[in-house]
């Protein structure tokens, strides 16, 4: 309150311009995210008239949800999309910090060409049909490798992380030495820890990327058992394959396909790909607002 009353009045009138600001992106962010949940909850009997700007269930039915959690296509595609996606993250950032790691060292030997050729990646990305054909001749397709593999590691975060390794303190490095770490010693428990609020960063990277992945899942994944959530999400929502989801599940749950409005099964189906990543973004956003060289000097 007291920096509040030492402000001019100019500096007030932006303040309020920036909260004013900031507050209708959060609206125009938030509201359609509780319009789908809004109505994913609603009476399948109301739906048809439920309106875009509404954040309020119209009556409350849990049936779109249980038919969607319960179907085996979901199910799979829910187990598929985490196992693939956590395993493209680990993949991701181990390779990367370890290449960056690499050529942030002035005395590698041809640093300058591989990161040239690093950079041609950059310019000149290959098309989907050499890497098909790439996947093909390793055996990968069909085989949720081929998918974890593709960008398993980005010369985009390669690059930022090595910048990020680079301003590390030549000390610190020189000190880890002297106490008798060897490179790997000296990478994993002194480079390592310094770099946390990089290395979530360049997860969280990975984690969207891989996560949202569906073009290339969808073409070298021809078993449907296979697939991640977000082709199983295409094939409903946007091919509007309902017997897909409705049909396969009817008899099971008891659940009449007149009774489930597609517009409802398409907000909770996507609001099934939407809640992992806004559930996991919090705990990365802690890391974000840590210093470089947090904690580098104590003890």
């Amino acid at each position: 309150m007291a920096s509040q009353s030492r402000r001019t009045p100019l500096e007030r009138v932006e303040y309020v311009l920036i909260v004013s600001t900031l507050l209708l992106l959060v609206v125009f962010t938030v509201q359609p995210l509780l319009n789908l949940l809004a109505l994913s909850f609603s009476d399948p009997s109301k739906v048809a008239g439920f309106s875009g700007l509404s954040i309020i269930p119209d009556g409350f039915s849990p049936d779109v949800w249980a038919l969607l959690l319960q179907h085996p296509n979901v199910q799979r595609g829910i187990f598929n999309s985490i196992w693939m996606t956590a395993t493209s993250v680990v993949i991701g950032v181990l390779g990367t910090a370890l290449m960056a790691w690499g050529l942030s060292r002035p005395g590698l030997p041809g640093r300058r060409v591989i990161f040239i050729l690093v950079l041609v990646t950059i310019v000149f990305e290959p098309g989907i049909i050499p890497d098909y054909f790439l996947m093909k001749r390793m055996g990968l397709l069909n085989t949720p490798w081929s998918v974890i593999m593709y960008k398993a590691i980005s010369a985009w975060y390669l690059i930022i992380l090595v910048r990020f390794f680079e301003e590390i303190p030549r000390e610190l490095l020189e000190a880890a030495e002297l106490d008798g770490a060897n490179p790997f010693q000296t990478f994993f428990l002194v480079v390592l820890p310094l770099a946390k609020s990089a290395l979530a960063t360049i997860a969280l990277f990975y984690l969207v990327l891989h996560w949202n992945e569906f073009f290339r899942a969808m073409i070298y994944l021809n078993d449907q058992s296979k697939w991640p959530l977000q082709v199983v999400l295409r094939q409903f929502v946007i091919e509007g394959d309902k017997i897909a989801i409705v049909g396969a599940n009817n008899a099971n749950n008891n659940i009449g396909i007149a009774q489930i409005n597609i517009r409802a099964l398409k907000a909770g189906m996507i609001l099934i790909t939407i809640l992992p990543i806004l559930a996991i973004y919090p705990l990365i956003l802690k890391f974000f607002t840590k210093g470089t060289m947090s904690g580098a000097l104590k003890g």
